[in-house]
């Protein structure tokens, strides 16, 4: 499955690893472009921006935001112009919940679905999985669901 990723911090570079390593297909971007370059390194394709990752990306879009609470409302102010009807955001930070639930009913209006899944597992996650913690619309988490599948531990994981 097809999946870009905006943030490429310790978790996010590692959860960007453990999907390739799934078989996912990743589209990165990241301020940094040193952490893009060690995802393309990867088996990334790597986007010099928001707007170029949408364009290198197959309708409908899934785009998992991987940064600081603090900025989900800034990326997303920059990323919901370029997506189209459809197209899914996953905030996979910690945000405080009713912001969660204010950003899926502005998104819905705009017929883009939104998906809260609070991630934990830390750099240990790339190896271990992570605990996945999914709010969302039934069909859209089942639509992600090899996603999920793919960052969550297995069966007699520690």
């Amino acid at each position: 499955m097809q999946l870009g990723m905006i943030g490429l911090g310790r978790m996010g570079a590692n959860m960007v690893k453990r999907l390739i390593r799934g078989g996912h297909d990743l589209v990165v971007t990241d301020l940094s472009q040193r952490a893009v370059d060690a995802s393309v390194a990867d088996g990334a394709t790597g986007a010099s921006s928001i707007a170029d990752l949408v364009g290198k990306m197959a309708a409908p879009r899934a785009i998992w935001l991987m940064v600081p609470a603090g900025v989900v409302d800034n990326t997303l102010e920059n990323l919901e112009p370029l997506l189209a009807p459809g197209d899914c955001i996953i905030d996979g930070g910690n945000s405080y919940y009713r912001d969660d639930v204010d950003r899926g009913k502005r998104l819905l209006e705009k017929k883009l679905h939104y998906v809260d899944v609070g991630t934990s597992g830390g750099v240990f996650g790339l190896e271990r999985g992570y605990c996945l913690m999914i709010g969302g619309a039934k069909d859209v988490v089942g639509h992600l669901e090899p996603i999920f599948a793919t960052l969550a531990p297995g069966e007699g994981s520690v």
